[in-house]
């Protein structure tokens, strides 16, 4: 549509003029500084997390007088876009920052560097052996895990108690969720949530619920289109109600925190990962909180822990052991993490994670707890998505967005986003 080419037309700008002003802060170049090796390290978040990065970044360029860290950042979406153009022209950054959902696609693409070369330099064994395996692909580490995160409905306890409304508790169902945000909506005058129907995310949490996956073990597709049917007619009706958010603030989307309904004041909760909900606290205040996302109606939980992010090294770089020991720094060092916190996740490392715990505040302390409550009653994380999930991101937003400008029915929308996917995983 003609407003999403300007959206990301102005999203593109500021996310180069940004990289422009944090590279310019990163470090000099490597032929004008007396021998010192470059590293380039780019990843995707928010301000907070972008301010701690630089902090730890700081503290490792001092602790390796010989290194420069060069850094950039965007919003989620715009940071995928320009990494995956940056790889395809063969110039991917020495580091940088991966999401489950990428890992496949770079490394069956030759993008990344097998970082299990580099054990002198990069210490796994404080990982848990279940997380470290989410960065294999056909046998090789091509990537560590750097946090471990889960999903939330974060909203707004100030508003939603202010509304009269019964809270979110362990084990609800969808039902129940929906139920919560019509009533929301009736007392709050304005949706209770985000629309879930565009994320991908929230439909696998929703088809785990059911006792499905996205893809099988073999990679192809784990539903159908009934099934995509269902989750849409559910969203599309929520969505007509006025329980949830409308198609028009739906499609202003665009991966940043201050650009969804919750930090536009246009909605009382939002569906997100726990550690980049931090980017709200700005905006909501100390009312900020997390619950566990909607259980089938069985009580079978879709959500699971999943690395929140993984930190991987390019194929091309000149500086592999660099890179790998800027890896090792970020995960391994207590330094580090004490001033990365919970930004990116919970930490990996066990004896880290127990160390920092009892230290952590503010919201911190909010997703340390919320793991808390939900840890034990995940089921286990399912295999890194095959290469192709990543543009069936996009696919899987582009058909409901027919559905929410009422173009296609949920049917007709379900069945194009099949017919495309099964292509797209064959190509």
């Amino acid at each position: 549509m003609p407003g999403n080419r300007t959206k990301w037309s102005c999203a593109t700008v500021a996310v180069l003029t940004l990289s422009v002003l944090l590279t310019g802060c990163g470090g000099s170049d490597e032929s004008s500084g007396g021998g010192r090796t470059v590293l380039r390290y780019t990843w995707w978040g928010n301000p907070d997390r972008a301010a701690r990065t630089q902090e730890a970044v700081a503290l490792f360029e001092k602790e390796h007088p010989g290194v420069t860290v060069q850094t950039s950042f965007a919003g989620y979406e715009a940071y995928k876009q320009k990494l995956a153009t940056q790889a395809a022209g063969g110039d991917a950054p020495d580091v940088m920052q991966l999401d489950y959902r990428q890992i496949d696609q770079y490394a069956s693409g030759g993008i990344l560097l097998d970082l299990g070369k580099q054990k002198k330099a990069l210490r796994t064994d404080a990982i848990d052996s279940g997380l470290l395996a989410t960065g294999v692909v056909d046998g090789t580490q091509y990537a560590i895990p750097q946090g471990r995160g889960t999903e939330a409905v974060v909203y707004d306890a100030e508003q939603w108690k202010a509304a009269g409304v019964a809270l979110p508790r362990k084990g609800w169902t969808w039902d129940e969720w929906a139920d919560a945000m019509r009533e929301l909506a009736k007392k709050a005058g304005k949706p209770g949530s985000i629309d879930p129907g565009q994320s991908e995310d929230c439909f696998e949490v929703w088809l785990r619920g059911q006792g499905k996956s996205l893809y099988t073990k073999d990679r192809d597709l784990g539903f159908t289109a009934d099934d995509l049917t269902r989750w849409w007619t559910f969203t599309d009706k929520l969505r007509r109600a006025g329980a949830v958010s409308s198609a028009e603030q739906t499609t202003q989307l665009d991966g940043s925190v201050e650009n969804q309904p919750l930090a536009r004041g246009k909605a009382v909760a939002d569906f997100n990962w726990d550690a980049p909900s931090s980017g709200f606290t700005a905006i909501v205040g100390e009312g900020l909180t997390l619950a566990p996302m909607p259980s089938g109606s069985d009580g079978t939980p879709g959500q699971y822990f999943k690395p929140s992010m993984f930190m991987g090294a390019a194929a091309t770089t000149e500086h592999p052991e660099e890179s790998a020991e800027f890896i090792d720094f970020m995960i391994n060092d207590e330094k580090a993490a004490a001033i990365l916190g919970a930004s990116r996740g919970i930490p990996v490392n066990e004896p880290i994670r127990d160390d920092i715990g009892p230290q952590l505040k503010d919201f911190d302390k909010v997703v340390a707890d919320y793991q808390d409550s939900v840890d034990g009653s995940l089921r286990t994380p399912p295999k890194a998505p095959p290469s192709g999930d990543t543009s069936l991101q996009t696919t899987f937003q582009r058909d409901y967005d027919q559905v929410s400008f009422e173009q296609m029915t949920p049917r007709e929308a379900a069945e194009d986003f099949i017919t495309e996917a099964k292509a797209e995983l064959r190509s």
